[in-house]
Formats: C-alpha cells, sequence, structure tokens
C-alpha cells in the first residue's frame, strides 16, 4: 500500500492521461440493527486495457486506497489484461448516526444520510498529508456554499514552495485550473469539503487538510446538501457488526499513519480495537483464525468471522470492466471536466487549496 514520493508523481503522470466518469453510489439503508450494506463485484481487466489502476478505481467509484488494498497484488500503473480485480463495493457502514455526512478519513470515504430517502451515499476522498491532517473525532455543519470558489494560498504555504525554489501565485481565480475544483461546502471555519482540478489524489493523503472529490461527486453533494447539514468527522480502521441473523463481520482498513517513521515503514501500522469492535470479536462463536487473517491483510472488505465462513461475502462477477453493476450507481449527463494542473505538485499532487477569510476564514484545506 505504501507508495514513494517519485512513484505516486509517476502515477500522477500517468493518471493525466485519461478522462474518467465520476458516478454517485448509493446503497438502500438497512435495517437499523444492520449495518452490512452492497456485493462486491469482480471484473475482468480488458485484454486490450492501457489504463492505470485509478482509471478503474474511478469507474467504479472507488478511491485509489480501496482499490489498492482489495487488490494487492495489483500493478498500479498497468493491471495485467485478462486478470480479475475485485471492486470492494461490500461495506460496513461507520458506528455513527445516520444522519447528515459522515467522513471516515482512515477507508477515505464520506457517507451521505439525504434525509428521508432511506438511502445512503457512499463517496471517495482524498484527505490531509501527515502534518497537515484532515480533523477526527469532530462534529460540525456545513456553514455555506460557493459555486467557483476562489483560493488565496497563506504566506506559509509561500514559504513551502520558496524553500523548494518554486513559485506559487498570490490568488487563484475560480475555474477550472483552480486547485479548489468548481464547488465548495465550507464547514465549520477553517476547512472545506471541495474538488479539485486534476483527475488523480482521491484515495490517497494529498491535501492540506481539507476533503477533496472528484469533479461530479462534489457538484452532486452542492446541489443535494443544505446547508445547516450535520457533518461529522470519524477514524475507523477497523469496522464490526453483528447482523440480525447472528452473522459477524469485520472490516479492517490499513490505519493512518501517526509519525514520519511509520509513514515509511515497511512494518503495517500498528491496529488498535475500539471496545465496541473488541466485543464483536469476542464472541465465542468468532473463529479467531479468520480475525487474524482480516487484520493481517487489511483488505478493506467485510470478512465474515463466524458460522460457515466459505463464500460469506461472494463477489458478483462483471463480464465487462465497462459495465458497472450493483449497488446502484447513478451517473449524471457529461458536463465538461476540470483541466488537469500538475503545476501545484506537493507529495504528488497539487497542493490543496487554503482560503483566507474571503473565504469564510477557511484558512486549511
Amino acid at each position: 500500500m505504501k507508495m514513494s514520493i517519485r512513484a505516486i508523481f509517476t502515477l500522477v503522470l500517468a493518471a493525466a492521461t485519461f478522462s474518467q466518469a465520476a458516478f454517485a453510489v448509493v446503497y438502500p439503508l438497512p435495517a437499523a440493527n444492520s449495518r452490512l450494506v452492497g456485493e462486491n463485484l469482480e471484473i475482468t481487466v480488458p485484454e486490450d486495457s492501457t489504463q492505470p489502476l485509478e482509471h478503474f478505481a474511478a469507474q467504479f467509484q472507488m478511491g485509489l486506497s480501496n482499490i489498492m488494498e482489495a487488490n494487492p497484488e495489483a500493478d498500479v500503473y498497468l493491471p495485467v489484461p485478462g486478470s480479475k480485480m475485485m471492486i470492494p463495493h461490500q461495506l460496513i457502514l461507520p458506528d455513527a448516526p445516520r444522519e447528515g455526512i459522515v467522513i471516515n478519513s482512515a477507508e477515505m470515504r464520506l457517507y451521505y444520510y439525504p434525509k428521508g430517502s432511506k438511502t445512503v451515499v457512499v463517496l471517495p476522498i482524498g484527505i490531509g498529508e501527515l502534518g497537515k491532517d484532515t480533523p477526527i473525532n469532530w462534529t460540525t455543519s456545513v456553514q455555506r456554499k460557493k459555486a467557483g470558489p476562489t483560493w488565496t494560498p497563506t504566506a506559509k504555504m509561500h514559504a513551502e514552495y520558496a524553500a523548494r525554489g518554486e513559485t506559487l501565485q498570490k490568488v487563484f481565480p475560480a475555474g477550472p485550473d483552480n486547485p479548489m475544483g468548481l464547488y465548495a461546502l465550507y464547514i465549520g471555519n477553517l476547512y472545506a469539503i471541495h474538488g479539485t482540478n486534476a483527475n488523480f489524489g482521491i484515495g490517497l493523503r494529498v491535501s492540506h487538510g481539507c476533503v477533496r472529490l472528484r469533479a461530479d461527486d462534489i457538484k452532486y453533494l452542492f446541489n443535494s446538501v443544505p446547508v445547516g447539514t450535520r457533518v461529522q468527522f470519524i477514524n475507523e480502521p477497523v469496522k464490526a457488526t453483528v447482523e440480525p441473523d447472528g452473522s459477524r463481520y469485520v472490516e479492517v482498513h490499513n490505519p493512518l499513519s501517526r509519525t514520519v517513521e511509520e509513514f515509511h515503514s515497511d512494518s503495517p501500522a500498528p491496529i488498535s480495537m475500539t471496545p465496541k469492535v473488541s466485543k464483536v470479536l469476542a464472541d465465542a462463536s468468532v473463529n479467531t483464525s479468520e480475525v487474524d487473517q482480516a487484520v493481517q491483510r487489511r483488505s478493506g472488505m467485510p470478512t465474515k468471522i463466524n458460522g460457515l465462513i466459505e463464500q460469506a461475502t461472494p463477489a458478483i462477477p462483471v463480464e465487462s470492466a465497462a459495465v458497472p453493476a450493483t449497488p446502484e450507481i447513478q451517473q449524471e449527463a457529461p458536463e465538461a471536466q476540470p483541466q488537469d494542473s500538475l503545476n501545484s505538485v506537493q507529495n504528488a499532487a497539487p497542493v490543496e487549496p487554503q482560503t483566507t477569510t474571503t473565504e469564510a476564514n477557511a484558512n486549511r484545506s
């Protein structure tokens, strides 16, 4: 899962060569005593494919980290034509109120519960890089929304660029070259949920703390989420559930690195279990070897850990990678995408916007 800055930058150049269509993935909400939703898909990489892994992540509404966790052997730059690939569309809903927006930084997913719809929309996100972290354990709300946001980099950011011998323009006007993309939802006083002017970085730690989405995804949120909507940030690398039939599942993601040493280490980052997760795993019916394997694999997919294990979460085969399947995937009419810009690369991605007080004091991003 870990990649060097040089490797990610090479991936950036590869990702910039293709266009993508973004989708809204909508799951029907399960009963209140259930948190397992969706089904995994299995696709075959087309024989004539020359696309990087990011292409398939975007096509099936995944972040790059999601698809890498589920397919650890896949080549990031060129998945082997004819090979099988797992699309992790089955997941455990976060242990949080089913209200407004819930952002789980550890799995790099945003959950939106439209009021009165009995559905949940799941979108992949990019988050803050190490040392410029996206908030965790914080509840706030959407303060305001803006189409065509501008971005004024802070003095600190200008200093960072100058230290690398680079320059950063003073103000980025609204438009397709703005690193904030075309839409922004301002939350609290310091952060925003916004778009990007590049088609990479989703599912990676690339921002200055704000939440980054693909162009069509932020457009969907901008058009759908009312001002005042509750927004909760959590950090749950391990989720677990007991389903109505007694089945127990655990879903394990790679936890976010907490230090530079952890980030660069080849050893897996340590995982700690919350009391609620530990309670699910402590039942006498649980197969502890399955739990151990799930923790080792960290596939980001729910694993059944009691009862009959075989084919507990079967994948639905999809004949063509060009045809997304269940859950429901809604696509908006095509619209011009923001132009790619590699002029403000930091940690292999355009620097994430930070705005001045003219943008609701959103001084971090």
